[in-house]
């Protein structure tokens, strides 16, 4: 991680881990037809990100790398219009649901004044 970002603290918070295990939950609990976020392989498949490894990183509570983040800032922006469906509910969750999307949000802001400041 670049010591730029030093003073920001890349661990999920409480609500993030708490929405990202409630989407795995809820994806284990629905029938295949109405499971959101993708499994390793099919997310592997379409060169995309994992909702279902998201949410296990996330519900882990370890450190997330910038990268991540910023992955996690641009999911939300292209999904928000698909939360209120079954499987983009639980997609949503997966990523760790609004509290996900207010704290990668906030580091990604945090990251670019970084970035400006060099």
């Amino acid at each position: 991680m670049p010591a730029k970002y030093d003073h920001i603290d890349f661990t999920p918070p409480k609500g993030v881990r708490e929405a990202a295990e409630r989407g795995l939950r809820m994806r284990e609990a629905a029938p295949k037809s109405k499971r959101g976020g993708l499994s390793t392989r099919e997310a592997g498949r379409q060169g995309i990100g994992s909702g279902v490894a998201r949410a296990s990183q996330l519900k882990q509570g370890g450190n997330v790398s910038p990268r991540v983040v910023r992955q996690m800032s641009a999911f939300f922006a292209r999904h928000e219009k698909n939360k209120s469906t079954d499987k983009g509910r639980i997609a949503w969750l997966l990523w760790g649901g609004d509290a996900g999307r207010s704290w990668a949000n906030k580091i990604v802001r945090q990251m670019d004044a970084a970035d400006e400041r060099g």
